[in-house]
């Protein structure tokens, strides 16, 4: 199996999986281990991959170009690419082993505030590790990997019981966008470069509910 992880912090996940048994399939061929990083696809000499968001808010957001970038330079034919995000679907035992089937995956590391959310149309699957807050994507990069390698052929025997997690997060988080104000045809919504901060309060609160009630209705 090939797994690609897109990272502005490779060593933060190869370093986790070079020992122990993710180590020995490794060695052994059993899974192949990539890394894509963003700042190799930007254009200034500052290798920015970051910005503020619209319409105000705490913190940076990975912008859509240097990822789109790092993700189609590893995406081949029939690779399956996965964000690690809050808002995804619960990762639990029988998704490790839906996803253990899969012969390329390129798992997609958020870091800062998040991701400009146009970027988000390069995912075929969101995951999530649970309702908390890490300071990027790798750990979960780390712990994905980790669970779906043991599921592969010749690495165990059989596979460990799956973990149980709780949920505590009310609504997950609206969606969120950082420059150039049109993106590959994606605007903006233009709500957010009003300046109005009640209007776009409003907005947030609105999209939060709705991706909560299309993503993840238990939580309502």
């Amino acid at each position: 199996m090939r797994v690609d992880v897109v990272t502005l912090f490779p060593e933060l996940v190869d370093g986790p999986l070079s020992g122990s048994i993710v180590g020995r399939a490794r060695s052994r061929g059993i899974l192949e281990l990539g890394f894509s990083n963003p700042r190799d696809f930007t254009e200034d000499r500052h290798r920015t991959v970051d910005d503020r968001p619209y319409g105000g808010g705490p913190g940076m957001l990975m912008m859509a170009e240097p990822l789109y970038r790092a993700v189609k330079a590893v995406s081949k034919r029939g690779s399956r690419v996965v964000f690690l995000t809050p808002r995804g679907r619960k990762f639990d035992q029988a998704l490790a082993r839906e996803l253990s089937k899969e012969k390329r995956l390129v798992l997609v590391c958020g870091h800062y505030e998040g991701v400009d959310e146009r970027a988000h149309s390069l995912a075929d699957d969101e995951i999530s590790l649970g309702d908390f807050v890490l300071t990027g994507g790798e750990p979960a990069a780390v712990a994905v990997i980790d669970a779906l390698t043991r599921l592969l052929p010749g690495t165990l025997k059989k596979s460990d019981a799956a973990e149980k997690e709780s949920f505590t997060e009310p609504l997950l988080e609206a969606p969120q966008y950082t420059r150039p104000a049109v993106w590959r045809g994606k605007k903006v919504p233009a709500v957010l470069m009003s300046g109005d901060h009640a209007a776009i309060e409003a907005w947030r609160a609105k999209e939060s509910l709705r991706l909560t009630k299309k993503r993840r209705p238990d939580l309502l």
